[in-house]
């Protein structure tokens, strides 16, 4: 009896130095073209495929930790690689870490996709890359530049 009343103890103010994250309704991720070295940022709602040249992306999950713990943002993914005329292959299906990007990547040849953040901002549509718009973001900056 008393250890069923701890359990229900803990479980109700939880357990200290345990690390705890919130759900999220959108992944933020960042695209690298490695071939142009473009780079996009993508807002790719939950369950909503986001298309990213011939990659599709699909997050499940994306957690944050709160502020007053460590800083941390992980996404639960799905990328499926679609070309035409042939079937489409799951180049990554994993969690990606905000934190630590080489920990689980997705290896491909061309692109390059990583976790940047989780927010709870849902689009009216799918972001799109602009293919040609004449700017450029830093890859590890996020800032803009014109190619014009």
């Amino acid at each position: 009896m008393a250890i069923a009343v701890a359990a229900i103890v803990v479980a109700a103010i939880g357990c200290p130095g345990v690390a705890r994250a919130d759900p999220y309704q959108t992944v933020v991720l960042r695209a690298l073209d490695k071939v142009t070295a473009r780079s996009v940022t993508l807002e790719v709602p939950i369950d909503t495929p986001v298309t990213f040249r011939t990659l599709e992306i699909t997050a499940h999950v994306c957690d944050k930790r709160p502020p007053e713990e460590s800083p941390e943002a992980a996404s639960y993914l799905d990328i499926v690689e679609k070309r035409e005329g042939r079937p489409p292959v799951i180049v990554f299906r994993g969690w990606m870490f905000a934190s630590s990007p080489g920990l689980s990547a997705m290896q491909h040849p061309v692109y390059d996709i990583w976790v940047l953040d989780c927010v709870n901002k849902v689009e009216s549509a799918p972001s799109q890359p602009a293919e040609s718009d004449g700017t450029t973001n830093d890859a590890l900056t996020g800032n803009a530049s014109s190619n014009k």
